[in-house]
């Protein structure tokens, strides 16, 4: 499956600036992004670009509580179609099911999804080209959900749990636990957990006559998406998904891709690339990942990675950074 590249911007930025109290020129200025930005309706921000644009959104509000006042200010009015769209929904439950299946139309992201034996939902988004995320972003990210879930059901719920890969300060909790009504706490990767009433209460905004409006376009733009991307971008999108669960064949690749074995290494080859680099390119992406923001062992890695044993993933860490991942590691802890 594909993945957009970019951040749409066209998400009621002018809505949400404006109820903050925030001079976009300002904001763009200090991100280094055009004055005009906003105005250029194909423009997207990449992965780093976004980054930066929070960045700058930090640093103008100077407020420990940020970006609870920017998520507090959302409203339905001010959705994207596939956002939207998850109002329309008859529950949480539905509505990430939604979103994890459009998100990927505004943003290189995608949402993993589990259910307990309990029927607790959790929520954890996971950014494709990015392994390095402000721990604000995050809680801007795990916010809107439960922002999205009061919305939709117009009570004040609160999450089971939240986690975030890096622990705020102590201010900053302060500000987020009265949001989130819990504490935030440490996690290999961020994720929000609802309990099973939570996810299943029903929404007040359901309406699906404009859900069957909105998803014909929804799945013209998936389509759209599709045949723009390239071979390898496509396979790559697959592959932080077939990676971490040891199934990173060609093989499983071109199932997923919805093509032949042999059509897949033809396109490939047609675009200058082949199969197992793009592999060693993505599992060397995921051990960066997982180095800088977890503390999982090399061993840990390794098998996350789908290698056999710790010793070829070394070896193959070695090749492709000149560095053992505990050096590795280490540096970037000083960064």
């Amino acid at each position: 499956m594909a993945h957009n590249c970019t951040f749409s911007l066209d998400i009621g930025w002018k809505t949400l600036r404006k109820d903050a109290g925030l001079e976009p020129e300002r904001i763009l200025r200090r991100a280094g992004l055009p004055d005009d930005l906003f105005l250029q309706k194909t423009r997207g921000l990449d992965t780093d670009e976004y980054i930066r644009f929070w960045n700058a959104l930090e640093a103008e509000t100077n407020d420990p509580a940020f970006p609870v006042p920017l998520i507090e200010s959302i409203s339905a009015d001010i959705f994207d179609p596939p956002l939207f769209a998850a109002l329309c929904s008859s529950n949480m439950m539905q509505a990430v099911q939604r979103l994890a299946r459009y998100k990927q139309l505004i943003a290189p992201m995608v949402l993993e999804t589990t259910v307990d034996q309990n029927g607790n939902l959790t929520v954890s988004p996971r950014w494709l080209f990015a392994t390095d995320l402000p721990v604000f972003l995050q809680v801007a990210e795990l916010g809107f959900l439960l922002k999205l879930l009061r919305l939709g059901s117009r009570e004040r719920v609160n999450p089971l749990r939240i986690c975030v890969s890096a622990l705020p300060s102590a201010v900053q909790n302060s500000h987020f636990s009265r949001f989130f009504g819990t504490d935030v706490q440490y996690g290999e990767q961020p994720a929000i957990s609802f309990s099973a009433a939570d996810a299943l209460r029903p929404f007040l905004t359901v309406n699906e006559g404009m859900w069957q409006v909105f998803e014909p376009e929804l799945q013209r733009r998936l389509g759209q998406l599709n045949e723009q991307a390239s071979t390898a971008e496509r396979v790559r999108a697959v592959l932080l998904e077939l990676i971490p669960g040891n199934e990173a064949t060609i093989e499983k690749a071109a199932e997923r891709l919805g093509m032949s074995k042999r059509t897949l290494q033809r396109r490939l080859e047609q675009e200058g690339g082949n199969f197992r680099n793009l592999v060693n390119a993505c599992r060397e992406h995921l051990a960066r990942h997982y180095l800088r923001n977890t503390r999982l062992s090399g061993y840990e890695i390794a098998f996350l990675l789908g290698f056999e044993d710790p010793n070829s993933f070394y070896r193959a860490f070695m090749a492709w950074t000149g560095q053992t991942p505990e050096a590795a590691r280490m540096a970037m802890r000083h960064e």
